[in-house]
This record gives structure tokens, C-alpha cells and sequence, in this order.
């Protein structure tokens, strides 16, 4: 595995691999055109990175960067990432994401509107008080 980017980031992602117990062999790698901004140059070369784990059948493509060895190393990157979630039953940063934005939007209850209201009331009251009496 030889990617373009540092030994140390190569060693630590080979590193995480192995204590995942991912092999290289059980990894289906494809490149494909690449699709979006970048004109010609996109059109023309393969740097989309697509990989399929066998074993559990997780893919992932990457095509974050113009490089095909950049998007290499990524797309393995997330793929570990997402196996690592998942043996490990931990909840991924884009679920947490996902949950708290849905947590923001819902509909406030009833009681939790008018506790809102008398905050707001309160404080306009305060600021009420602030102001300089008006000379008529």
C-alpha cells in the first residue's frame, strides 16, 4: 500500500486496520469517473474511489480530492471508520449530528412553549425598566 500521503498516516491507518482485523485481500477496490465541478479534467480521468468490504458489505466512495492516491487513502479511511462503528456499536458523528438537528427542530409541548414566553416576558420587563424616563 503506498499512498500520497505521509509514512506516519499510512503506518496509523494500516495500524487501525489490523486492529480491526481488515486485510487488504478482502477488499474490493474500482475506480470510476468522477462526477461534479472540474470540467474536462473530471470527465477524463478515474479518481473516484469506490470499496466494498467483503465481509460485511460496506462500501464507500471518495472523491474528496483531484488525486486518485488521495482518494485512496481516504475512502479506506472512512471505511475503517464505518467498520469501527459498527463492531463497535458506536454511534457515528453523522448519526449524532443527524439527531441532534431533529432534536432542534421538533415542536416544542405546550408547557415548554409558555415556560419560553414567560422568560420572554420577564426579560422584556426588565428591559423596560432600563430605559430613561421619556420627558413629555
Amino acid at each position: 500500500m503506498r499512498f500520497a500521503v505521509s509514512r506516519d498516516k499510512e503506518e496509523a491507518l494500516k495500524a487501525r486496520m489490523d486492529s480491526l482485523g481488515i486485510k487488504e485481500a478482502d477488499i474490493e477496490e474500482k475506480f470510476i469517473r468522477s462526477s461534479g465541478k472540474g470540467g474536462q479534467k473530471v470527465n477524463k480521468t478515474s479518481s473516484c474511489v469506490y470499496l466494498k468490504y467483503r465481509p460485511t458489505g460496506t462500501e464507500v466512495k471518495c472523491q474528496k480530492e483531484r488525486s486518485q492516491a488521495l482518494n485512496r487513502f481516504f475512502a479506506r479511511r472512512i471505511l475503517v471508520n464505518k467498520i469501527e462503528s459498527v463492531t463497535l456499536g458506536i454511534e457515528g458523528e453523522e448519526r449524532k449530528r443527524i439527531e441532534k438537528i431533529r432534536r432542534q427542530k421538533r415542536r416544542r409541548s405546550r408547557r415548554a412553549k409558555e415556560k419560553l414566553l414567560r422568560y420572554k416576558k420577564i426579560h422584556s420587563e426588565k428591559k423596560k425598566l432600563r430605559k430613561s424616563p421619556s420627558i413629555e
